[in-house]
């Protein structure tokens, strides 16, 4: 077993052993000479053996000769939910909940508890109730405003999403505005498919006056700018990307190429394209490059001008361009040894992601704006030249264990 799940697991049995203690000195007046039941250090045994199914049995035959261990009841209940049994997890903590003899900090706690025994079974609704009553009384504050942002994100309620984190930037959570942010570029896609460009455009507005850096605000007021057909005021809102979140321009690049030639400015498009290629060195935007100069130039300056790149910053899709470009000069004697490099290229990189979750690792062919598997938002980047695999944080995994 490793450390962080024995430290996971021993998080409520501390609590327990911490009430049992302070109970059993209470009663006798003589804590010091005091012990543990044997039944207590048995069951932690059992944990410590991952044996959990022992553990749990022994607590819970300790609850029922003791009904009045609430802090037991609320540690067995965490042990349940985290081994996924919700409905025993649920039992427990609604009969904490139930209980007349509780104080108001033991209610508190055992509403919290069976808060998240409701979101681990998708019972959302009775979630919401439970967080919503918390917040009211201002108990658990920034942990039930999480997680009601997360039901109203699953819901796609956008906009009581956005009050509740207007509510917990209030506490002083500072990295709550990119996820208001994107709540409000939701809003701006409802609109859009609703034909209501107005409103898109006040919930893009407002999406960039919470968070200037907002790449996805950009991207769709310059969309929709173009589709105006105010090319000149759209290339400025594209290149905007480009100091918003560099990583990201590959994905504002394509339109800003429509933008220049509907302007009629292919030149300075590619003028601009080696700027920001020598600037960031981005595979995206140097193929883009590679594609501009093919048409301006021919195939062998693309060419040149790929394999110069590649030399740099090696990848297997620069090389697959590369192959491709290459194939249109004249001067290439062994067209079909390149023909042939290429197609085994093009095996090798079919069905390679191009996006990847600087979050938590996960990889994908389409751009999603919130990570489908750890739900940050903003961490899904295009993936540049070589594969990435990066970890996922485990310190931050073991935090939101724990919490």
């Amino acid at each position: 077993m490793g450390a962080e799940t024995i430290l996971f697991l021993l998080l409520p049995v501390a609590a327990a052993s911490g009430w049992l203690l302070a109970r059993r000195q209470q009663s006798s007046g003589e804590g010091e000479n005091r012990q543990l039941p044997p039944d207590y250090f048995r069951g932690l045994s059992y944990l410590l053996d991952d044996q959990h199914d022992k553990a749990i049995d022994i607590f819970i035959r300790m609850l029922e000769e003791d009904s009045e261990t609430i802090e037991l009841h609320l540690a067995v209940g965490s042990l349940f939910r985290n081994r996924g049994e919700v409905d025993r997890a649920i039992r427990i903590h609604q009969n904490l909940v139930d209980r007349t003899t509780l104080s108001d900090e033991q209610r508190i706690r055992a509403l919290f508890e069976l808060g998240e025994d409701y979101m681990r079974a998708g019972l959302l609704d009775g979630a919401e109730n439970l967080f919503q009553e918390l917040v009211k009384k201002g108990e658990y504050l920034t942990d039930s405003l999480r997680h009601l942002i997360d039901i109203y994100q699953q819901e796609k309620d956008w906009q009581k999403a956005i009050d509740a984190g207007f509510k917990l930037e209030q506490c002083g959570v500072e990295d709550v505005r990119p996820t208001i942010a994107q709540h409000y570029c939701e809003l701006a896609e409802e609109a859009r498919r609703g034909g209501d460009s107005r409103l898109a455009q006040q919930m893009i507005e407002r999406a960039r006056a919470i968070w200037p850096s907002c790449v996805r605000a950009s991207l769709m007021e310059g969309t929709m700018v173009m589709e105006r057909g105010d090319y000149e005021k759209a290339l400025g809102i594209l290149q905007r990307v480009e100091e918003q979140d560099a990583d990201f321009l590959p994905e504002a690049i394509p339109a800003i190429q429509d933008c220049y030639r509907e302007l009629g400015r292919e030149e300075e498009m590619q003028g601009y394209l080696e700027t920001v290629v020598a600037r960031h060195g981005s595979l995206g935007i140097m193929l883009a490059l590679a594609g501009t100069i093919c048409e301006r130039q021919g195939g062998r300056q693309a060419a040149t001008a790929l394999l110069d790149y590649l030399h740099e910053h090696p990848s297997l899709r620069g090389l697959d361009r590369f192959c491709e470009l290459a194939a249109r000069c004249d001067e290439i004697p062994e067209q079909r040894l390149l023909a042939g490099i290429g197609e085994i290229v093009r095996s090798l990189v079919e069905g390679d992601p191009d996006y990847l979750c600087h979050n938590c690792g996960f990889q994908g062919r389409v751009l999603h704006w919130q990570c489908p598997s750890c739900k940050r938002w903003g961490a899904i980047k295009p993936l540049h030249g070589i594969k990435q695999n990066p970890q996922p944080d485990r310190t931050r995994t073991l935090s939101l264990m724990v919490s």
